[in-house]
């Protein structure tokens, strides 16, 4: 008996040490710093969310667990695949919990870290708000956050992986917020084969050479004029590219419920564009060809229209000329990016 009312005692002191001392460790996260492309911009790094090794991991892990999603079954990477430039690969919409369906093509995840809002209408103005979209959506994770929150605390390894990146008492919607933005501003690509030509280590063939100039002439492709050529590959504008004269879905409109909004939708970055099919807010052109032949015949005059449609010359570009273009596009698909380790699976 005495020898039980020891051990019993032995343990308990043990754990209320443990708790004592987890409770008042003062957390050092380990800074770390991207390394930024010489081609971009500063990146948007919020104050309260610095990047941290240890905030990266957990956000890392929670972008590839289940557990985030209703039934336990989808995660993030299930429509954003990295292999894929982290989109849904071939799928128009993706398929949520119970079989839901969407009605919006997934998004790429990469470059992150300059967007200055988030989602095909802009409704998340940080990177750190938008990670609760998916998952509380009904048609996507269709997940309580307050469920999620519990089962994150019961289990196993995440209570003291919050508490490295976070500190005491760290599994909160915040915290679960900065872990997962904090790993997705990490999805940096920037070595592609025009990267790589615009550094001499390259050579672009006479018909990508040709197609490049093709995407910046204001008098045929006038890509240039909303996929800012060089590093980023988009302007993050909203514009109504006259896809339809009546939009079942309003895109920029439902977040401002401004007329001038309506049909409008974020320009996504060009890059590994030749990945990411199909394309458009709704995923209705299965190929760059039928997209860039909507811009060159396609697009309707709309009262929303951009202005570098409006002053367009319909049929301006010839098939060659179109898959030329398409050529260029091409070298913008970074290989080391979709291979990189540190963005797969931990």
């Amino acid at each position: 008996m005495r020898f039980f009312v020891a051990i019993t005692l032995t343990v308990l002191i043990f754990t209320s040490c443990r708790k004592d001392e987890q409770s008042d460790f003062e957390v050092n996260p380990t800074p770390v710093a991207l390394d930024i492309p010489s081609s971009f911009p500063q990146a948007l790094i919020p104050a309260d969310n610095p990047l941290t090794e240890e905030g990266i991991f957990l956000g890392r892990k929670l972008f590839y667990d289940p557990i985030l999603s209703g039934d336990n079954t989808l995660s993030c990477a299930s429509c954003h695949m990295q292999n894929a430039a982290f989109v849904d690969a071939g799928t128009q919409f993706s398929q949520g919990v119970n079989g839901a369906v969407g009605t919006r093509n997934a998004m790429p995840l990469f470059n992150l870290a300059w967007g200055p809002g988030f989602f095909w209408d802009g409704g998340a103005t940080n990177l750190e708000s938008q990670v609760i979209g998916p998952i509380t959506n009904p048609v996507e994770m269709h997940e309580n956050l307050e469920n999620a929150l519990n089962e994150l605390k019961a289990h196993p390894e995440y209570p003291y992986l919050f508490f490295k990146a976070f500190g005491s008492n760290s599994i909160t919607t915040a915290n679960l917020m900065r872990a997962v933005a904090q790993f997705e501003r990490t999805l940096i690509s920037a070595d592609s084969k025009y990267d790589q030509y615009l550094k001499g280590q390259a050579t672009l063939t006479a018909q990508e050479l040709n197609g490049l100039n093709l995407f910046t002439d204001m008098n045929k492709g006038d890509c240039n004029h909303c996929h800012a050529l060089g590093g980023l590959f988009t302007d993050f504008g909203y514009r109504n590219t006259g896809l339809d004269f009546d939009y079942s879905d309003e895109g920029r409109y439902l977040i401002t419920l401004n007329e001038a909004d309506k049909g409008k939708f974020k320009t996504p970055s060009l890059r590994n564009i030749a990945l990411t099919a199909p394309y458009m807010h709704d995923g209705r052109f299965a190929t760059l060809m039928e997209c860039i032949e909507h811009y060159n015949t396609g697009f309707v005059l709309h009262p929303n229209l951009d202005p570098a449609l409006v002053f367009v010359n319909q049929g301006r570009m010839t098939p060659q000329e179109m898959q030329d273009i398409v050529a260029f596009l091409n070298t913008l698909t970074d290989s080391t990016f979709i291979n990189n380790p540190k963005f797969s699976a931990p």
